[in-house]
């Protein structure tokens, strides 16, 4: 029989595919800072040349990437497929607006349903501090940072999915669903208690999720949606005629 050598992997190997383990499974996120080579060592227990290595090599492969003035970062598109022009395009247009609702309809409802089978108590910590947040920000009035509280809410109940693939899409897609959550915010506002019922569906998807009740958690989510697209509709209709009352005016003035 003959025996071959075993080869011990190199230190700079091991670190890429911890590094690799860690944004696969959301502990870094696009765009999240690295801690520095000193301090990467020292939690690695490995020296920095090891390190600076394996950075380099991540680097290569489109995951990280250096900033001038220093610092290292995770890629903030990672997934180059869904392309920024693209998105820009359905950002800009109305009725793309209506898709990504039906998107979201399919996405956040299976999101929801796994977060409440594999979500972990530091998982339905960070869903509350979400909550916290969004109410925060509609105290302040603040549209924009009220946004901003509702998509890190959907990126933390994706983590809590722990479904790499679709966590991966929603933070591909973060700043598209940030940009039609904001639309919507300023539609919801115009209408009568629309805030204060999307806030009811909202709470009770949440309370759902961290008890558990998978087909529950589910359902809430796409009652709420529903309800965001019965009030987007009901408003632009009201915009359409609207519009149509202006133009009769314009057309009877003898001027």
């Amino acid at each position: 029989m003959t025996y071959h050598k075993i080869r011990q992997p190199k230190l700079s190997d091991a670190i890429v595919t911890a590094l690799e383990t860690m944004i696969l499974e959301g502990s870094l996120r696009p765009g999240e800072k690295l801690p520095s080579e000193r301090d990467l060592a020292k939690q690695f227990e490995v020296s920095r040349p090891s390190v600076r290595e394996a950075i380099q090599a991540l680097e290569s492969k489109g995951l990280l990437y250096r900033r001038q003035g220093g610092g290292t970062y995770v890629q903030e598109q990672l997934w180059k497929s869904l392309s920024d022009p693209v998105l820009e395009l359905i950002a800009n247009d109305p009725e793309s607006q209506y898709d990504l609702l039906e998107f979201r309809h399919a996405t956040e409802g299976m999101l929801a349903f796994y977060a409440a089978i594999r979500g972990t108590a530091t998982d339905f910590a960070a869903i509350r501090q979400c909550q916290t947040a969004i109410n925060d920000a509609q105290k302040a009035q603040d549209i924009e940072l009220e946004a901003d509280a509702i998509v890190e809410l959907y990126k933390v109940v994706a983590e809590a999915s722990h479904n790499v693939a679709m966590l991966h899409l929603v933070l591909s897609m973060s700043q598209l669903l940030r940009d039609n959550i904001a639309q919507n915010l300023e539609l919801l506002y115009r209408h009568d208690n629309a805030v204060e019922m999307s806030n009811k569906h909202r709470s009770a998807l949440i309370e759902a999720i961290v008890s558990r009740e998978s087909e529950q958690a589910r359902n809430a989510s796409n009652a709420h949606l529903a309800y965001i697209e019965d009030i987007l509709l009901s408003v632009r209709q009201e915009d359409s005629r609207v519009q149509r009352s202006l133009r009769r005016i314009q057309n009877n003035d003898p001027a």
